[in-house]
């Protein structure tokens, strides 16, 4: 190996270097492990979205059933309990909003990253499209 203004080179043959194909350019590479990161970023936030939606839909379908079967119960008889009940699941659509909205202005920003790499390189453009 031959150095050449700080730079690995490979000597192919007499007088003729070849560079490494990682060192070829190192700002698309760059580039590349940036678009990876926030593309893991916002699957992760995709995820955060899934369990927001998740969270915010369980009360409401433990408040459907209890409607479903409110004829057999007085709401008299059974008030000690569903008062912790429905603070529970107060908690937990307010729970499932803070994810879902935090989920959303999170991709948002993960888009607008993708746009701003997507706009410094067309190559990287075309894999991101």
């Amino acid at each position: 190996m031959q150095k050449n203004q700080g730079e690995a080179v490979r000597v192919k043959g007499p007088g003729q270097p070849e560079k490494h194909a990682s060192e070829e350019c190192p700002v698309t590479a760059v580039m590349i492990n940036e678009a990876q990161l926030v593309l893991a970023e916002k699957r992760t936030s995709l995820a955060v979205l899934r369990t927001g939606i998740a969270v915010f839909l369980l009360p409401l379908s433990v408040l459907s059933f209890l409607v479903a079967t409110s004829e057999l119960y007085s709401f008299d008889q059974v008030w000690p309990l569903l008062v912790p009940l429905l603070t529970v699941c107060t908690a937990l659509i307010f729970l499932g909003a803070y994810l879902v909205i935090r989920a959303v202005v999170r991709i948002r920003n993960h888009e607008r990253i993708l746009e701003g790499l997507k706009r410094k390189n067309k190559e990287l453009a075309s894999f991101l499209d």
